[in-house]
């Protein structure tokens, strides 16, 4: 852990105090880099306030963390992974210091969403030139906090084989797709939307009020079941409702809700805001509307850097 004193430079964003910053950093994590901690530092020494760069280790990520919220900083940016990410955003909270998820991770889900790009330098200038305070609404499923997506369901069985594919391991990548087919569509669950009658599908998918085109305020998720006739269809649908407007297909009908229940006879598959999970074979869905403060530019403004 290293100790770097402010040095007077760049303005900082008007709109949020920043007088210290705490930087954990997972230099094994996703594109981040063993330089990654040395870029930071460099990029920080050109803004006036005080900040402190920690390296994670996985085996001590715990007392990091510990250290890194007992310094009551204004902001701690986290340079690691989706999952990371989450943790820090969770145990924040909406009473925490404000948090600056930056690109580090697979997917990247909640970044994006927040800075529109994938290079975490862009982010963290964005952040400390034009940041205004976020209050990020999103959902808990089984505990387990989302800020973005979740899917719920099949199309989830097809993330470590995209994964396999991204790093190049072709064989095991055909292992994970036809794991997936065989499982696929054996045993739907059963979901159901807030008091309604339980309802057979293929997959539940929820997004945040922060990337949903249906919601301009946090009054809950947007969700939709889908239940097609073919195996391809679900996982165009369940990878269209995450990554783009899924409304222009017509055979998709949303609905918002503020919780919803999943059960099936075995583990139910999900991916949370990027991460593969396996949460059980009943799941409990509800939506959060203040769940941490993030620091990012205005939506206009993140959008234009895409």
């Amino acid at each position: 852990m290293t100790e770097t004193p402010a040095a007077p430079a760049r303005g900082l964003t008007p709109h949020f105090p920043l007088k210290r910053i705490e930087i954990v950093i997972n230099p094994r994590s996703g594109s981040v880099g063993a330089k990654a901690a040395l870029e930071a530092e460099a990029l920080m020494q050109g803004y006036a306030c005080d900040f402190r760069i920690a390296e994670l280790d996985p085996e001590r990520m715990g007392p990091t963390l510990d250290d890194a919220f007992s310094a009551e900083p204004d902001l701690i940016v986290v340079l690691a992974g989706d999952g990371t990410a989450r943790t820090v955003a969770a145990r924040a909270g909406p009473d925490g210091p404000a948090i600056a998820p930056l690109p580090g991770g697979t997917m990247n889900m909640l970044p994006r969403a927040l800075y529109g790009t994938t290079d975490w330098r862009q982010a963290l200038e964005s952040a400390l030139t034009e940041g205004v305070e976020h209050t990020v609404a999103g959902g808990e499923i089984n505990g387990e906090a989302f800020y973005v997506a979740a899917i719920l369901g099949s199309p989830a069985l097809w993330a470590p084989a995209r994964e396999a594919v991204r790093t190049g391991k072709l064989r095991l990548a055909w292992l994970y797709g036809r794991r997936a087919m065989r499982r696929a569509f054996s045993h739907r669950a059963r979901f159901q939307l807030e008091n309604d009658p339980f309802r057979r599908g293929e997959a539940l998918v929820l997004l945040s009020p922060m990337i949903s085109k249906a919601l301009d305020r946090p009054v809950g998720l947007e969700a939709a079941l889908l239940d097609p006739a073919g195996a391809r269809e679900v996982f165009h649908l369940a990878a269209t409702a995450a990554f783009s407007d899924w409304r222009h297909d017509p055979s998709v009908k949303t609905r918002t809700i503020t919780r919803a229940r999943a059960m099936a006879r075995r583990p139910i598959p999900a991916i949370i805001d990027g991460e593969t999970m396996h949460l059980g074979s009943e799941l409990q869905v509800k939506f959060v509307p203040r769940a941490f403060r993030a620091l990012a530019p205005k939506p206009e403004a993140a959008a234009d850097s895409v």
